[in-house]
Parts: C-alpha cells; structure tokens; sequence
C-alpha cells in the first residue's frame, strides 16, 4: 500500500515514475522475449510489477462456501441505496422512460444543447454493457451457481437501473459544452465541479483524476484488447481458421473502428444505433428459437431458476453460491455504478438531466434482465449445467453458452460468432469514446490530441487480436471497476443534488410544462 507521502510524490513526479516503469518493462521484454516469446515477456511484466492492483480491486472474502469479490458488494450497495433514496424511481417511472426514449415528449421545433437523440445514447451505452459478458459471463455464473444464479441477476440488474439514473442524470448536468458544438461530460466532469459546489474541491479533482486514469486503461484493455481477443478467438474455433493471423483480424477491426470514431459522437452514436438494434435482435431471435422449440423445457427451467434461487443444492457454495454468482454476472454485466455510462448520456440533445437520467436506467433492464435472462434460460433448457458443477465435461462461459445453442442446431455457431463480432465490435467503438474523454480530461480538448488516442487505441486493437495475454486483462478489467469506487464516492455527495433535480423535474410533468408530443 502507498502512504500518502509516496502517493503525493508519485502524482507529481510522473515523468520520473514512467521512465522506472519503462525501464522495468524493457528489462522484463529482454530477460523473457527469447525465452517465451512477446505473451509472456507482458504478462511477466503485469503479473510481477501490476498484479497486486488487480489482487487489490478484486479482494474477495469466503462466504458460505465461496468465494465473494468485495467490488461487487461495493456495486450493489450502492444500487440498493439509490433504489431506496429515490423510492424505486426505476419502477415508478419506466413508462415515463421509455416514452421519453421514443421520443414523445420531444419537440421537433426545438433545438437542444448536444449532440445525439436519447435513442441514439442509450444505444451507445447499450453497445458497451450488452458484449461478451452476456454470453461467456451468464455461462460461466450458471456453470458455479447453477440456474438459481438467474434469479439473483435478475434481481440486481432491476436494483441497479437506479445507479444508472443517478450518475447519468449528473453526467448531463455537469457537462462541457465546447464551442464546436460537440460535448464532454462524464465522471470527472461531475466529481470534480459537483463536489466543488459542495465545498469538496480538492477530493474532485483527486476523483476526477483517478476516474480519468483509469478509464484509459480500462478502455485500452477490457474495453479494446479482450474484445479483439475474444473476437478472433471465435472466428477461429467457429470457422477452423488457422492460428496466427490474429494480427489480419485485428488490422479489419482496427481499420472499420477508425473509419467510426474518427468522426466523433455523431459518427458513433449512428453506428450503434443501428448496430445495437440488429445484434440484440439476433441474439434475442436466436434465444427464442431454442425457447420455442423446447417449450416442454420452458416449465421445468422456470421452476429450476426459483428452487435454485433459495436452495441451490449441488451448486458451489448452496444457496449463498447461486446468489453471489448472480450478484457478480449482473454488475460485470451492466457496469451500473462504474460510470462509463454517464459519457455516452452526457451528449445527448436535451435541457432536463432528468430526462437523460430515466432513459439510462433502461440499460440494466435491456442487457441483464433480458439478454442476459434469455442466455440463461438457453443454457437452462439444454441442461448442461444441471448438477454439481463443473458438469459436461467442465463446460463454462462462452463454451457453455454456445453448446447450449447447438443443442437445438449445431449450425447456430454460425449467428451465435457473428453475433459475438457484432458485440466486440460495438464495445470497441463505445469504449473508444470513454477512453478518449478520459484522456481529454487529463491533456486537453483539441483535433491533436484526439488523434493521438484514436491511433493508440486502433493500435491496441491489432495487439489484442494478435496475441493472449491474461494478466493485462486482469489489470484492465481492474481498472473498469476501479472506475466504481471513484465514481460512486462521488455520487454519496451528489445524491441530494439529483433529487432536488428530480422534485424539479415532476413538478413540470405534473403541471403540463414537460410537455407530450405524440
């Protein structure tokens, strides 16, 4: 652990701590690169000088028989606090959401602050929360906690569509407005001028920082490097392709991603708009498939998923196992309380926070209690992961997940890889713009700078593809949920500031001055 000595002396001396950090990782590349080649020259470095952060962000302590990682509890407290503070908002007002989500309470005449639609938003956040973890994460969480895990997923995702309501509410509040018209906005915009207004500047600017850092890394490596990984992965088990062109696969990706992001928000949010649409209807048709084709199932899986929910016997851990591991799928899954959401919100074309703050908490519900719920109930009806766990033959995660599929028709490896191209691809693009604003915040708006993220992030999607490293994704997935301890300190002192929002905002619905329009 750091004093407060070391660490003020690290944040003011990062010249000289990047230089030693250099310095150690070329010394790692020369002693391990003729030995074991590139891989594990990296993950030698990440695992001798950074696997402690990755050890710290995940501590976890035992409880009833497993194992239960301390961020996740940091998540859901959070969501359940925000649920109760804002008297399950999420419940009382999804109607008013996804009304303002179709638009009709938006006037055509009316030219808004932003830059993208609230459809267009909520897809972009959508494209980075609904990915690999939908399809790998809910096969591995049923693998260890079997289907009773579902229910406890399902559960979380409901509570932490209030986390999404409060961070996106002040993403758009705080926002920057550049004078091109485009927009900044996120964490590190709210922590460090809300908590100023509170008289807390210093501890924003410190927050804001460490948010910013840490969604760089998170973009580069969970947001970027596993997606091309996990990718080509596929691509290669699905077509037979052989080993070690991961680099061509990766050079495709990079070159489609660049051709969106160089164009900024507009250019993103239109491509998800689209993408989004088209891969959860594939994915969800896919589901139905299984589902109707194995209705006899449908009965006997529900019925799996409620006596697993409070009995779980034969499952890793019992009763306490199922509910861990559905609490851990619904927060790695929707990322409410990490923050990255609030980015993609902040942009949105509209004057009334609230509003962008309703149409976000749809999220958890779109990607954990649908998606997600509708990968469970494949993998519950094929009954793979029926029994004690580890069951057929150690199936888990993405393999789980696809056996299932093919159960029904083995030649639903086909949609099921697209479909993982299309979720890898639309997180990359979502991520790509989180990383950037983090680094914008940190070097400064400007063409220059922004170019240079895009080309290092495009440059870190061909690395991803091209070669397997699994200490760099620890750290990278790390520092995604590092982003939740800074982000959600923040949001205890904002809290009040976003229900005085609120009281202001159903006041102009009830009175008629938020008006209708269709």
């Amino acid at each position: 652990m750091h004093t407060k000595k070391n660490l003020k002396q690290g944040l003011a001396l990062p010249s000289r701590r990047a230089g030693w950090t250099l310095s150690l990782f070329a010394m790692t590349l020369s002693q391990s690169a003729s030995a074991q080649g590139i891989d594990a020259a990296v993950d030698t470095f990440f695992n001798n000088y950074l696997g402690w952060f990755a050890g710290l962000i995940f501590t976890s302590v035992p409880v009833g028989g497993t194992s239960f990682p301390l961020i996740a509890g940091w998540l859901l407290a959070a969501a359940l606090i925000f649920t109760l503070y804002f008297g399950f908002l999420q419940f009382r007002k999804f109607k008013l959401a996804t009304d303002i989500v179709r638009g009709r309470y938006s006037d055509p005449s009316h030219k808004h602050s932003g830059e993208i639609s609230h459809f267009q938003a909520l897809a972009t956040a959508l494209s980075g929360t609904v990915g690999l973890g939908n399809i790998a994460g809910v096969g591995a969480a049923l693998a260890i906690g079997g289907p009773g895990a579902t229910f406890w997923m399902i559960i979380v995702g409901l509570l932490g569509m209030a986390s999404k309501f409060t961070e996106c509410t002040l993403g758009v509040k705080y926002r920057t407005i550049l004078p091109s018209g485009a927009v900044s906005g996120g964490p590190m915009y709210y922590l460090s001028r809300g908590l100023a207004e509170r008289g807390f500047a210093g501890l924003g600017k410190f927050l804001a920082v460490m948010f910013s850092i840490m969604v760089i890394l998170g973009a580069l490596g969970g947001g970027n490097m596993f997606q091309g990984n996990q990718a080509n992965a596929m691509l290669v088990q699905t077509f037979g392709l052989p080993d070690g062109y991961g680099w061509v696969t990766g050079l495709l990706l990079a070159a489609f991603v660049f051709s969106v992001i160089v164009g900024g928000m507009p250019s993103i949010a239109s491509v998800t708009s689209k993408l989004v649409p088209v891969m959860a209807v594939l994915y969800i048709a896919m589901s139905i498939t299984v589902i109707v084709m194995n209705l006899g199932q449908v009965g006997p899986a529900f019925t799996a998923i409620f006596d697993g929910a409070f009995t779980a016997t034969g499952v890793a851990g019992g009763f306490v196992g199922a509910l861990i591991q559905g609490l851990k799928r619904a927060t790695f899954s929707n990322e409410a309380g990490v923050g990255s959401a609030a980015i993609a919100h902040s942009a949105v074309k509209t004057d009334e926070p609230i509003t962008e703050g309703l149409v976000s908490l749809l999220e958890p519900f779109i990607d954990t209690v649908i998606i997600c719920t509708m990968t469970a109930l494949v993998i519950t009806i094929a009954g793979l992961n029926t029994g004690p766990y580890p069951h057929a033959d150690g199936l888990t995660g993405v393999n789980l997940t696809a056996a299932s599929f093919q159960a029904t028709f083995d030649w639903f490896r086909y949609p099921l890889a697209l479909a993982v191209l299309m979720f890898a691809v639309s997180t990359m693009i979502s991520w790509s713009y989180y990383g950037l604003k983090g680094w914008t915040y940190l070097f400064g708006e400007g063409k220059t700078n922004e170019m240079i993220y895009k080309i290092i992030f495009c440059i870190f999607v061909v690395i991803g593809a091209s070669i397997g490293f699994s200490a760099v994704i620890d750290f990278s997935d790390a520092a995604i949920f590092a982003m939740g301890i800074f982000n959600i300190i923040g949001l205890y002192f904002l809290m009040p500031v976003v229900k005085a929002e609120l009281a202001k905002f159903l006041a102009k619905v009830e009175s008629g001055e938020f008006k209708r329009y269709s």
